[in-house]
């Protein structure tokens, strides 16, 4: 009996998680997607402050700033471009590192090139939403 309601109360912990809005779920990962690709040169806050910041040749953007720049609307499609390559943002003397193209070709190898692009395309747009809800 006792192993029934272990086995019950996991299932329904892991339906807890299932039932969790997609809004939720999006901003966790936008949010690890941001401490593990961004953070660095970008700090946790996104200030510009981030441990690399100042290694960098040119200043890093107040990313919690891009509403603000934009005349309060966050310009959500010109975000996703410059994450995923198809703006030219410079960072670092260099092009700034191109996610979409890295996402995708750590997953191409796992799970094919068609699944690994609707996961990267997933992981931008998770990404930009959480930059989104950083803006002050």
């Amino acid at each position: 009996m006792f192993k029934n309601n272990i086995t019950a109360l996991g299932l329904a912990l892991g339906m807890a998680g299932l039932c969790m809005s997609g809004s939720a779920l999006a901003q966790s990962a936008g949010e690890t997607e941001y401490m593990n690709a961004c953070a660095a040169c970008h700090g946790e806050s996104g200030v510009g402050d981030g441990p690399l910041a100042e290694l960098m040749t040119v200043g890093l953007p107040d990313l919690t700033q891009i509403s603000a720049n934009n005349d309060g609307e966050f310009p959500m499609l010109e975000v996703i471009q410059i994450i995923d390559g198809r703006s030219g943002i410079r960072g670092h003397g260099y092009p700034m590192p191109v996610w979409g193209q890295r996402f995708k070709e750590a997953l191409s190898v796992e799970i094919g090139a068609y699944a690994s692009e609707i996961v990267t395309r997933g992981r931008i747009l998770a990404l930009a939403q959480h930059l989104e809800s950083m803006q002050q």
